[in-house]
């Protein structure tokens, strides 16, 4: 059952990527002229209407409707790669402020313990006077 699964899987990914380009859209569009004198022969509204909707527009906007996801999805992906890169730079310069910010606070505390003792060092002075 697999198998059948990942065939039918590759088949519609293969199907799906040759229709999804204006080479298809161009022949559909010469597929469905082919019966265009037909329709227009007839003289019937109604037969007109039905070639333009069901035949032209169902045939030819499928692959053009495709090869605009296509580019859309495409820009779209471009602005993910880019928003995830300048994240990563943010991260980044957010790792180096972080880390210089706590070499800060440690020379902080290292003076306020320096301070600490030079007063405790002044009060046994002046408290052994």
């Amino acid at each position: 059952m697999k198998s059948i699964v990942t065939f039918n899987n590759k088949l519609a990914a293969r199907i799906t990527s040759m229709v999804s380009t204006m080479w298809c859209a161009y022949i559909f569009a010469a597929i469905a002229l082919i019966s265009l004198p037909e329709a227009i022969k007839s003289g019937n509204t109604v037969v007109i209407v039905a070639w333009i909707a069901q035949t032209f527009l169902q045939l030819v906007l499928l692959s053009i409707i495709m090869v605009g996801q296509n580019v859309q999805s495409a820009r779209v992906e471009q602005q993910i790669s880019e928003t995830h890169t300048a994240s990563l730079g943010e991260f980044e310069l957010a790792k180096e402020a972080r880390a210089i910010a706590n070499q800060e606070l440690k020379e902080i505390r290292d003076m306020s313990a320096e301070v600490h003792r030079v007063l405790l060092n002044i009060e046994g002075r002046i408290g052994k006077q």
